[in-house]
């Protein structure tokens, strides 16, 4: 994995950021924002497993990126480091999918198919995502209201062949 920049804001603290870097960033608390590319599905999974150990129950990771950008191959990374042990697929068909890890449920959500959660079983997020689950939801812009507790949001792109750009803010 080829590290790139990486930088921590606090209230008050100038920062090295580009004007167009700091658009998204919010001062009233810390944030990390740390920018990886990864060459191939090992490293990217690898880079699932190492975001995991840094998650806890109750917290929810928003994943963006386009079609085939590595979304479900950096969540099979880190439901691996959570102690899941059978298949990680995406859930596109079934909306949501959850897996038993070590100490703590694993759920993994894909909003693409929806239009938004108004029409949808009001319980829908709430058997995914709670304080003794980790919640990780591609696609996330279908449920923005409902999702305003994510801790962590990540963008991949694709970087050329194999290799992915991975965006990772933490708050």
């Amino acid at each position: 994995m080829q590290h790139g920049r990486s930088a921590s804001i606090s209230a008050g603290r100038p920062c090295a950021f580009k004007e167009a870097d700091r658009a998204f960033l919010d001062y009233s608390h810390v944030v990390a924002v740390r920018i990886v590319e990864t060459a191939n599905p090992t490293e990217t999974e690898s880079l699932g497993a190492e975001l995991a150990a840094r998650l806890s129950g109750g917290d929810v990771v928003l994943l963006r990126g386009e079609l085939g950008s590595g979304k479900t191959t950096l969540v099979r990374g880190a439901a691996r480091a959570l102690g899941v042990e059978g298949p990680v697929t995406s859930p596109t068909f079934s909306i949501g999918h959850r897996y038993r890890g070590r100490d703590i449920t694993v759920s993994h959500l894909d909003l693409y198919r929806l239009q938004g959660l108004g029409e949808e079983d009001p319980g829908l997020l709430a058997d995914h995502i709670g304080p003794d689950r980790i919640a990780f939801v591609e696609w996330p812009e279908s449920g923005a209201g409902e999702l305003e507790q994510a801790r962590v949001h990540i963008t991949l792109s694709h970087a050329g062949e194999d290799r992915r750009r991975v965006e990772v803010r933490e708050e």
